[in-house]
């Protein structure tokens, strides 16, 4: 810098430095100077042929920096920077008319709302081949029997394809918040400057259409020292990777020997390093630990951002790494779901058996006392006292005699025995949303459409 005598100290060059990250930006950078550079044509800033001299220059930029052993060099402060520095030894002087009407400020901006906009759609892209997969999981178990939990204790029996499809659900919900962040990055705030705009009245609209935003930024100020996209692509990738850990958790306590619901492909497993037996189910263990790691990201960004003042401060240099880290985990963990669940297979015998017990048929017996008029609070203590009873006799509910069942109740008859037959207790669910048969093919159905929207989607932005 021309203002400057002194070189910056060494301690606060390698805190200041931000190349170690950000060349991550390479593509876009490149991308949005050819833009800016099309816009300068256009106004007169540079010729057609000066424009031409610039874009090949910045394509021998891009294939230098690809080329096997490239390194950057030491001084190179940034990205745009070395691009800068790069483009000058490429087309000499010229070089210096690229950064005519651009800040690195809102220069820094745009490339970050560009990557945002991409790995947005790429995680829209990633959860819909995890939603084909669970989809395609529900439908070939949608009557296979399993105890539903509640505090991981047996609560109701449900068929495994309606708990599939509660992942598939939360993964659609995902999908809405990431094209949130997508449509919130499709602002463009090149043009904003290092706060107040610009002297030259570059056509913005068409550099946005060249760039593909689909909107300018209103407010220079608000241009330059905007990040809520980067927030919101971290809080789409935070509430994402709960979702999968969640996935991943059930993943490990099911496969466990205690329970025996499901086994992992090997080719998602790992072994023992001590004990040969052992196959652990470690892809799904890194789900379920990836998720803090994403969660931080956002609540680093978050905090970076509390009360800085308006415009931009060296602070929101710190936007990049959270979110590169973020983007990273939470499109392998994506990736790595949709793989892990192509393999993975069930133990119909050991989850009929888990789905067995009759104490799962508790609410079951309640409902027949309400339909015969007693309130349902008073219905739930009946069968408590039923419960109580079996469990203090060491019997089964089924194994009751009827004077057991009129001593509680005499609302209590042979149909009592009828209940706790295991048909009738999926079956009753016919609520919509609920787990019974035809519930059920009524939710694959609606989630065979949510599907094909997201990938219409994901194709609509492709093209």
């Amino acid at each position: 810098m021309a203002r400057f005598r002194k070189d910056p100290d060494p301690r606060f060059w390698r805190l200041n430095r931000s190349l170690p990250f950000d060349w991550q930006l390479a593509a876009y950078d490149l991308d949005q100077s050819r833009a800016h550079a099309r816009g300068l044509e256009r106004l007169g800033v540079l010729d057609a042929g000066e424009l031409a001299q610039m874009e090949a220059g910045l394509d021998r930029v891009q294939a230098r920096m690809a080329e096997h052993g490239f390194e950057f060099e030491e001084a190179d402060e940034d990205i745009h920077m070395a691009i800068e520095r790069l483009l000058g030894e490429e087309i000499g002087p010229l070089a210096g008319k690229l950064h005519t009407g651009r800040s690195r400020n809102d220069q820094v901006a745009t490339d970050v709302a560009l990557v945002v906009q991409a790995h947005s759609l790429r995680a829209i892209e990633l959860c819909g081949a995890t939603m084909e997969q669970l989809l395609a999981l529900a439908e070939a178990h949608k009557d296979w029997a399993m105890p539903g939990y509640t505090h991981l204790q047996r609560a109701q029996p449900v068929y495994l394809g309606h708990h599939l499809l509660a992942y598939f659900w939360m993964l659609a919900r995902d999908v809405l918040r990431f094209q949130f962040a997508l449509d919130s990055a499709s602002v463009m705030p090149l043009g904003s400057g290092a706060l107040a705009g610009v002297n030259w009245e570059i056509d913005r609209e068409a550099v946005a259409d060249d760039l593909g935003f689909e909107h300018i930024s209103h407010n220079s100020i608000d241009g330059a020292s905007n990040r809520d996209f980067v927030l919101d692509y971290l809080a789409a990738a935070a509430a994402c990777s709960m979702h999968l850990s969640r996935l991943g958790s059930e993943i490990v306590i099911w496969s466990s020997s205690e329970f025996g619901f499901c086994e992992l492909d090997e080719s998602f497993s790992s072994g023992s390093s001590i004990m040969p037996q052992k196959v652990n189910p470690d892809s799904a263990e890194l789900l379920r630990a990836k998720s803090p790691r994403v969660a931080a990201s956002h609540a680093t960004l978050l905090g970076v951002m509390h009360a800085l003042p308006l415009t931009y401060g060296k602070d929101m240099q710190e936007d990049k790494e959270p979110l590169f880290d973020a983007i990273d985990t939470v499109e392998a963990c994506l990736d790595a779901a949709a793989g892990m669940l192509a393999g993975i297979s069930f133990d119909r015998a050991r989850m009929e058996e888990a789905s067995g017990d009759e104490m799962l048929a508790a609410t079951e017996v309640a409902d027949l006392l309400v339909r015969r008029g007693v309130p349902f609070r008073e219905a739930h203590g009946i069968v408590g006292g039923l419960v109580r009873d079996a469990v203090e006799q060491g019997k089964s509910l089924s194994e009751l005699s009827e004077d057991d069942l009129r001593q509680r109740s005499e609302h209590l008859d042979a149909s009592y025995y009828e209940v706790l037959k295991r048909s009738s207790w999926l079956e009753s669910k016919k609520i919509a949303g609920g787990t019974g048969s035809a519930p059920l093919a009524a939710q694959l159905g609606e989630a065979a459409e949510t599907l094909a929207a997201v990938k219409a989607r994901v194709l609509e932005e492709r093209q």
